[in-house]
């Protein structure tokens, strides 16, 4: 059963913003604090005023939170592997294949219509009834993913991953023998000059840096573990084509593969603090079946190659 919520306190030091002050007090985030006060729900001892004035030592802050309103997407009872799950926040291992949130072209059968169905005790993002989607996965790579049930889960979540508090490990199969064994990547990202469905390593894109580790070559591919300092779209994929190790089976900064039907990138590693009380928790997720069974054959191709020479 959703609220009305009031919230009221008192300004002990001067000089903060309204809208600042009324996020850090109600657990919202600063633009849905402004859409309060926009919308005539905030007063500063008893009068209307601006998201921008400038509390003062004993002024009154008293703010009316309605409860969130309903959402027009589709909660849709899909299976979900829960890893991990809380009041705050639920940690869910995505299949290939799965986009994380709706769009253009299709509206169900996401991430979040499952969360939406599976959460009865999501408080809502910026008053919406939906899921808070902090980071994201690519729709055909599979693993690990943290969604924020509430806006105080979202704001703590987002701030871990400014301050690159969160901890993100990847596997990936690229072609080639990358070397050396461990190293980083660093690129500025941005839209692809000429492919705007594209990204690219380009001047005045913003900055990312990739580090990666192989874990072992199989003939003329490397399979590696990869931690994104930053979170760009498409970086992993992008940085590796950019040094000529793209990854296996990517259609679009590789070429696709009739050994494996998507990209081989795994989000097997997830580590943050809990919202709730600030533990490090740490997630795994072993490799799917599809991609495991690919290392299996190239294993076996290898040990047959190397028999046939031994002869």
């Amino acid at each position: 059963m959703y609220m009305t919520r009031k919230l009221e306190f008192t300004i002990d030091s001067p000089g903060s913003r309204l809208d600042t002050s009324l996020a850090r007090q109600g657990r919202i985030s600063r633009a849905y604090a402004q859409k309060l006060i926009g919308d005539g729900q905030v007063t500063v001892d008893g009068e209307h005023v601006k998201a921008s004035h400038r509390l003062e030592a004993g002024e009154r802050v008293v703010a009316v939170i309605p409860p969130p309103t309903p959402t027009t997407l589709v909660p849709e009872n899909i299976p979900l592997k829960v890893v991990y799950e809380d009041s705050d926040i639920i940690v869910v291992d995505k299949p290939a294949g799965m986009l994380v949130h709706p769009t253009v072209g299709q509206y169900t059968g996401t991430l979040v219509n499952a969360v939406l169905a599976h959460c009865p005790d999501l408080g809502g993002i910026d008053g919406s009834l939906r899921p808070g989607i902090v980071h994201r996965l690519d729709k055909d790579t599979s693993g690990l993913m943290v969604v924020a049930k509430n806006d105080a889960a979202q704001m703590s979540l987002s701030r871990q991953i400014k301050q690159h508090a969160i901890t993100k490990g990847y596997l990936a199969l690229v072609t080639g023998r990358l070397s050396p064994v461990n190293g980083a990547i660093e690129g500025p990202i941005g839209r692809h000059p000429h492919d705007r469905k594209r990204m690219a390593v380009v001047s005045g894109g913003r900055e990312a840096r990739t580090d990666y580790r192989v874990i072992k070559y199989l003939d003329d591919h490397t399979l590696l573990e990869v931690m994104p300092e930053t979170g760009r779209t498409h970086q992993i994929r992008v940085h590796l084509s950019a040094i000529g190790h793209p990854v296996f089976g990517d259609p679009v900064y590789g070429k696709r593969s009739p050994l494996l039907e998507r990209q081989f990138l795994h989000a097997h590693q997830l580590g943050f603090r809990l919202p709730s009380n600030g533990e490090y928790v740490e997630f795994r997720s072993e490799l799917p079946e599809d991609m495991a069974n690919l290392l299996i054959t190239m294993g076996a191709e290898r040990s047959s190659s190397k028999s046939q020479q031994a002869r």
